[in-house]
């Protein structure tokens, strides 16, 4: 049965990931696969996650199954989260398993709820939003984010752009920390995508995979409630691998705003059959562990002040980073390294660069360009730096 098979496309950030372990050189760095790592190159437990985990094993009596719908406790705790004052009554969240988890059950709650629609992705995007799409059966199509020769959001056209989308279409937007370039909307973008999106009839998909990595939690939050303020529908995939440092707990929620209280809960129903199809349920370990964080005042607390820790951690490479560029080119070409915001960047390098970077430096960038300035510890800075400064100067 197998011999129709066709040999499947590499996903390159996987394969990214296998050649770096595959390279025995004891200085290669890795700037590929999005996980946040401290100086050693550790990605550590946080504190209050540790402490979250010894009062569930004490308290807990089972490990029967939570419901397709799983945490519903975790839900509610996490749409507080993310939508603040802005939270409405006709709402429904549940949870899912990581953020790729909850983008596959909106993709499939779209085709249940609108059959043939087209999901428009920003240009560049993360690149499996496209995938997890095709895989529901959805088109998918592109409207211009981010201009790579002078490392700016390419607002003007992005806004035009919308107007030409048609009614009822879904847009999917980075809530904050835009994986791949890290160049996020301002306030005055968020008003207008509102605006085009409330006119044209557009439904808002927002994926908010790093709140708290890129400004704050608040202010990563600021555009999806905005949304969720002007929009009668409004669709969240949230993921708590990079705020919770749960990434092998797969932990995620999935919430649809609606306009009334009936077809919220007609939304809820259908993402609970679709989670039933892909996973039955959801494992209940890691919210389980966001649950007790947030429900228990001092360990929030806690939360916030080691992720604000994290925060800073990557602001400050980013301006290191940067200040290293101006300092070796002589000019502000990589500024945009410190305006950026979480943990990615993408410098303006070739496929033959970034292959010439792997092969003669063991420096491993995703094949897009993309860089984990996260992933670069403060001591190797300035070889990055001179490696692609060097790389650079041979252009002709």
């Amino acid at each position: 049965m197998f011999e129709a098979l066709s040999v499947p496309p590499i996903d390159p950030i996987l394969a990214l990931g296998g050649a770096v372990r595959a390279d025995a050189r004891p200085d290669k760095i890795d700037l590929g696969i999005g996980v946040y790592r401290d100086e050693n190159g550790h990605t550590p437990i946080m504190a209050v996650v540790t402490e979250a985990e010894g009062r569930l094993l004490v308290a807990r009596t089972t490990k029967t199954y939570v419901g397709a719908r799983g945490d519903t406790v975790f839900a509610g705790r996490v749409t507080e989260l993310i939508l603040g004052q802005s939270k409405s009554q006709w709402m429904t969240g549940i949870q899912a398993t990581g953020g790729t988890g909850t983008l596959r059950i909106l993709a499939g709650l779209i085709v249940r709820a609108k059959g043939d629609v087209t999901v428009w992705l920003p240009e560049p995007t993360w690149l499996n939003h496209s995938t997890v799409f095709a895989d529901a059966g959805l088109r998918t199509a592109t409207y211009p984010y981010y201009d790579r020769r002078i490392s700016k959001v390419r607002v003007d056209e992005m806004l035009s752009a919308l107007e030409t989308i048609p009614s009822g279409e879904v847009v999917l937007l980075h809530g904050c920390c835009h994986n791949p370039c890290g160049a996020d909307l301002s306030p005055e973008a968020w008003d207008a995508i509102a605006a085009i999106m409330s006119r044209r009839g557009l439904i808002p998909l927002v994926d908010l995979a790093y709140q708290g990595f890129g400004h704050g939690l608040d202010k990563d939050a600021a555009g999806v409630r905005l949304l969720a303020l002007q929009l009668p529908e409004l669709l969240v995939a949230f993921s708590c691998s990079k705020n919770f440092g749960l990434y092998s707990e797969r932990t995620g929620c999935t919430l649809v705003v609606a306009g009334t209280a009936k077809k919220a809960a007609l939304a809820g129903e259908h993402m609970a059959l679709v989670a039933r199809l892909l996973y039955s349920m959801p494992p209940d370990h890691g919210s389980a562990i966001v649950r007790t964080i947030l429900e228990d005042e001092r360990l929030a607390a806690s939360w916030r002040s080691e992720l604000e820790t994290v925060r800073l951690s990557m602001v400050s490479k980013r301006r290191q980073l940067s200040a290293a560029f101006r300092a070796t080119t002589g000019t502000a070409d990589f500024d945009y390294l410190e305006h950026g915001a979480g943990m990615f960047s993408l410098p303006n390098l070739s496929p033959r660069e970034i292959a010439d970077l792997r092969r003669d430096r063991g420096i491993y960038i995703v094949e897009d360009g993309r860089i984990n300035v996260a992933g670069l510890p403060s001591r190797r800075t300035a070889d990055f730096v001179q490696a692609v400064t060097e790389l650079l100067a041979k252009r002709p």
